[in-house]
C-alpha cells in the first residue's frame, strides 16, 4: 500500500532509530515563505495556516518531528519546569527549528536534524515547545552541540519571531516563553511527546493495518461475487 499511497508526516514517517538524538523532521515553513504553512491533521497534504503577519519571516526551517504529540507528559515537564499547574499540552506534534546553512528553496520536505536546545514556550495556557536542531551533517554548523553555541543574535530573532507570529498590534500578548534551555532538556522534552504520541496513537498502525486487511477481504469477496453472477 506504501507504494500507492503517500505516507501522513505526522504519523506515516518514523521519528528515526537514533531518536531523540537524531530526529527526523518535517519542514512546512522556509525563512522565505510569506505565508505560515502548516499541516492538516485529517489528509496530511500542507495548507495555508494564515498569511505572515507584518514583515516578521521564520529565521530558520520550521516544522515538527512526526510521530510526537504535545499532551499529559509534555505539559507536565512544563510545569516542573516552570512551577505553574494550570498547564495543558497544546495537542499538536512538538514543533522544531532546524539551523542549516545551506538555503532549502521550499517547505514539504524532511530533514535528519540533531536537537541542540530549545524554548519552554506558553501559548494560552499552553505547553508549545519550540525544539532547535542542527541539519544533520552540516558544513557550518555541524560542530555545535548546545544551545549556547548558539549566537546570542541568532537565539534572539527565534524568540522574537514565536512572540510576536501571532499578535496584532494592541492586542495582548498571548506567548510567552519562560526558558532557553540547553540539549538535555530538548531530548526530555523529545521523549515526554514521543510518550504522549504513544499513549495516543500507538495502536495506529496496527488499526490502519487491520482496516487495510479488512478492506482487502471485502474487495476479494465482492470480486468472487461479481464473477460468480
Amino acid at each position: 500500500m506504501g507504494l500507492r499511497y503517500q505516507s501522513h508526516p505526522w504519523h506515516g514517517i518514523p521519528i528515526g532509530e537514533d531518536a531523540p538524538k537524531v530526529v527526523t523532521t518535517f519542514i512546512e515553513v522556509i525563512p522565505s515563505d510569506l505565508v505560515k504553512y502548516e499541516i492538516d491533521k485529517l489528509t496530511g497534504y500542507l495548507k495555508i495556516d494564515r498569511p505572515q503577519k507584518f514583515s516578521n519571516i521564520v529565521p530558520a526551517l520550521y516544522g515538527f518531528i512526526p510521530q510526537t504529540y504535545c499532551k499529559e507528559q509534555t505539559a507536565a515537564y512544563c510545569m516542573e519546569k516552570t512551577g505553574r499547574t494550570d498547564i495543558k499540552g497544546d495537542d499538536d506534534p512538538l514543533d522544531v527549528c532546524v539551523l542549516t546553512e545551506r538555503e532549502i528553496t521550499h517547505g514539504n520536505v524532511i530533514v535528519k536534524a540533531r536537537p541542540i536546545g530549545g524554548f519552554r514556550m506558553i501559548d494560552g495556557g499552553e505547553a508549545d515547545d519550540k525544539i532547535l536542531a542542527v541539519m544533520e551533517k552540516d558544513e557550518i554548523y555541524a560542530d555545535w552541540q548546545d544551545i549556547s553555541d548558539v549566537p546570542d543574535v541568532m537565539v534572539d530573532r527565534l524568540k522574537h519571531y514565536f512572540l510576536t507570529y501571532k499578535q496584532l498590534p494592541g492586542e495582548e500578548a498571548k506567548c510567552e516563553i519562560t526558558h532557553t534551555y540547553g540539549v538535555d532538556e530538548a531530548l526530555e522534552v523529545i521523549r515526554r511527546s514521543q510518550t504522549d504520541y504513544q499513549e495516543a496513537y500507538g495502536d495506529l498502525e496496527e488499526v490502519l493495518s487491520l482496516t487495510l486487511f479488512e478492506a482487502f477481504n471485502f474487495s476479494q469477496r465482492k470480486n468472487k461475487m461479481l464473477d460468480d453472477l
